[in-house]
């Protein structure tokens, strides 16, 4: 049992879990790193203290000050939760696909929400709109902090001395590792860890069918994305550049992530969230390059119970997708050639 002195240090250091049923049989390892082990359930709990703290370290935010930043929520909570512990206001800019349960507990955690009811009219997208919005609030208030999870370089570095580092510390092999991408500090972060050591690991970046992180030109109108965590409408800033580091990028939908989630918690008993079944699935649709015998490690970001009306909602799934969910799937009913639920 350890004691800490305050929440900022109880951060990281979250576990590798061998995902043996839902992968028995694959002929290679797949560990999960249970990101939803941090305080404020996700991963972006350390990039939050990155950012802030190396602010709080340049004088650019104290007690009294105001931070502003564009979050679906993940961010968003992590920031509220060490904003509280600083002695700050946030100010959290949203969008429609920001799940009602993380607005709620921004509201419990005191941030104000700012919700941007249109995406951007060039794009079709909501990230720039969201973006347009926080530069309006910095206008308005003059000495409001910008983090900018996109282009923030701590962002990366958050990940590349812990989450890697941790990772590496754990399982001293590492072929392949797996990761979702959306402001794309996880993806750099580890990527600068595995050539700043010399590793062998192939990094795969679970991107969102209808982003556009990698291809500016593969917007898709018919493409609805409806769950937060994966892909972006702009590449953002601190993504790797084409050929560095990138081994491979996968494409998943809503629809691979329900079906992804649904099996992780009935076949290991991980309630997580819908960006992690993103990363599940995204493993089963890569799975005839992956060798037998690797090793592989997928970062899975954050927890379930915020996706309860959503992902987990048989209610919403029958709506969006047209499909029916048995209370009573069996563990162990994915196919070989990828995970999918039955439709009825």
């Amino acid at each position: 049992m350890t004691v800490h002195d305050s929440l900022i240090t109880t951060i990281g250091g979250t576990p590798l879990v061998r995902l043996g049923k839902l992968f028995d049989g694959a002929g290679f390892d797949v560990y999960a790193k249970l990101e939803m082990l941090n305080p404020g359930g996700s991963l972006k709990d350390r990039s939050a203290r990155e950012m802030l703290l190396a602010a709080v370290r340049e004088g650019k935010v104290g007690p009294g000050s105001t931070v502003v930043e564009s979050s679906s929520g993940n961010l968003a909570i992590g920031l509220a939760q060490l904003c509280n512990l600083i002695g700050c206001r946030f100010i959290c800019v949203i969008d429609p696909r920001t799940t009602m349960a993380n607005r709620r507990i921004l509201q419990a955690y005191g941030a104000r929400l700012d919700l941007v009811e249109k995406p951007d009219p060039a794009t079709g997208e909501y990230v720039p709109a969201r973006l347009a919005r926080v530069r309006r609030w910095l206008r308005k208030l003059p000495g409001a902090y910008w983090p900018n999870q996109y282009a923030n370089e701590n962002n990366a570095y958050a990940h590349q001395h812990t989450t890697m580092a941790e990772i590496v510390s754990d399982l001293p092999r590492v072929d392949y590792l797996l990761c979702g991408v959306s402001t794309c500090g996880t993806l750099r972060g580890c990527i600068d860890y595995v050539r700043l050591n010399g590793m062998q690991t192939k990094v795969v970046a679970v991107d969102a069918l209808g982003s556009l992180i990698f291809d500016k030109n593969s917007r898709d109108d018919t493409v609805e994305r409806l769950l937060p965590g994966l892909g972006a409408g702009r590449r953002p800033e601190l993504c790797p550049p084409e050929g560095e580091g990138i081994h491979a990028v996968v494409y998943v939908s809503d629809r691979d992530c329900v079906e992804a989630c649904r099996s992780l918690v009935r076949e290991e008993g991980i309630l997580a969230g819908g960006s992690s079944g993103g990363i599940i699935a995204a493993v089963e649709q890569f799975r005839e390059r992956i060798e037998p015998g690797a090793v592989c490690v997928v970062v899975l970001p954050d927890r379930g119970e915020r996706y309860l009306d959503t992902v987990y909602s048989d209610e919403w799934v029958l709506e969006k997708f047209g499909l029916s969910f048995s209370a009573t799937i069996r563990a162990g009913r994915r196919k070989r050639d990828g995970l999918r639920l039955k439709e009825e």
